[in-house]
């Protein structure tokens, strides 16, 4: 009976400190530490209450490990082994979840390794232009700009001249300026990655960019990050704006009621590196006009022709000023219509339009948007030479314009760069 009484008298006081410890998570163990002491001296329950905490302990170990080996099968791909394991796993332990510490990585064993090594590599290949040259210079003189992968039969470009080659890249770039074509080329080797990052090709493409305001690198490394972090029009594409509004019609005959007309109209702008705009006003839709604004010699008639500067201001915001106006089209005089009488000769005048624009980016892509700021027709009589000029409000119905790309645009070389 005694002993039935101490083996009582242990487990009581057991539950009583794993209890205390529970309501008061933050005590250290060493406060429980007198409690089995105590207990020891009565019996031996104690030995009984050792073997129920290893058993605990290994019941989580193998929950753990289950656990882990769920994490491992989902990220291999097989599911339903995932869902076993994990299910075992809570079986074991229901909050097996939140009692893992992931002692190895829980994407697998090599992934740790992997993600490090990549990281060196990443380091390592900052700049592979130094590193593709390096590597050039200390192989043999006889070994080429590039090799071919497999041995062929016909010649191969690598044996043709580095003047051939750049010569070539600068066909690739075009007068359109096709740098996007020039970075897929890059992608093909070595080699033809060094000549994609020939200076020189994108000194002149800055120039015809920018002008002389290019001059100077600074604060630029090179003229390549001066063409992707300046800001710029885009040429590969157009800028379009669609622009709704309601407008009260007439009333019927007979009174009962007015119409109402939903209006809906497109403007149309597209670049060119040699500083010549295009802009158009129509109601037709993307599909049917943007193929018509490939080249400058469109035949469409309310087509406007002009020139464009780009402007940095005191701001530091880059600004797209424009004078356009529209193609002028020499008419034949026909005499027999005024035969009988005399004609009244109306006052010759020059239309031109004025468009202000501010260069914005939206989203992930850079300069993908032209922000109306000015917007005027002047009038010039050539008979006087007075100019009169009508400026237009910019209100809701000039809608931003923003870039679409275009791949026909650029699917033709017709001048090398």
């Amino acid at each position: 009976e005694r002993s039935g009484e101490a083996n009582l008298q242990a487990e009581l006081q057991m539950f009583r400190a794993q209890w205390m410890f529970e309501l008061a998570p933050g005590m250290s163990s060493s406060g429980l530490e007198p409690l089995p002491c105590r207990a020891s001296s009565r019996g031996p329950g104690v030995k009984s209450v050792d073997a129920r905490g290893k058993q605990e302990i290994a019941k989580e170990e193998k929950a753990k490990e289950l656990f882990l080996k769920a994490v491992e099968e989902e990220q291999n791909g097989a599911l339903y082994e995932a869902i076993k394991f994990y299910r075992l796993a809570m079986q074991l332990v229901p909050d097996i979840e939140f009692k893992i510490t992931y002692t190895r990585s829980p994407d697998g064993d090599g992934v740790g390794k992997r993600c490090v090594e990549d990281n060196k590599e990443d380091d390592k290949m900052a700049d592979l232009l130094s590193d593709f040259q390096q590597q050039l210079t200390l192989q043999e003189s006889s070994v080429k700009l590039c090799q071919p992968e497999v041995d062929v039969s016909q010649t191969h470009i690598s044996v043709l001249p580095m003047e051939v080659l750049m010569y070539i890249f600068r066909w690739v770039v075009s007068s359109d300026l096709d740098l996007r074509s020039l970075e897929q080329l890059s992608l093909v080797c070595r080699g033809f990655y060094i000549c994609a990052r020939d200076p020189e090709i994108w000194h002149q493409v800055c120039l015809k960019i920018w002008g002389r305001s290019c001059n100077k690198l600074v604060p630029y490394a090179t003229w390549r990050e001066m063409f992707l972090e300046r800001p710029r029009v885009r040429f590969d594409g157009v800028y379009i704006s669609k622009t709704k509004y309601i407008r009260q019609g007439e009333q019927s005959l007979d009174g009962f009621y007015r119409a109402w007309h939903q209006v809906e109209y497109y403007r149309y702008l597209r670049f060119f590196p040699d500083g010549q705009v295009m802009m158009l006003t129509t109601p037709e839709d993307p599909p049917s006009i943007v193929p018509r604004l490939r080249t400058k010699n469109t035949r469409t008639d309310a087509i406007l022709l002009g020139h464009y500067r780009l402007s940095q201001e005191t701001d530091n915001q880059t600004k797209v000023f424009a004078v356009i106006m529209k193609k002028k089209e020499e008419k034949p005089i026909d005499y027999h219509k005024y035969r009988y009488f005399r004609r009244v000769p109306a006052q010759e005048t020059d239309h031109s339009f004025h468009v202000g624009l501010q260069l914005c980016s939206s989203g992930r892509q850079r300069f993908n948007k032209l922000v109306w700021i000015h917007h005027s027709c002047h009038i010039t009589y050539k008979s006087t030479g007075e100019t009169a000029v009508t400026t237009f409000d910019i209100d809701k119905m000039y809608t931003p314009l923003f870039f679409a790309r275009v791949k026909s645009f650029t699917a033709f070389s017709e001048k090398p760069l």
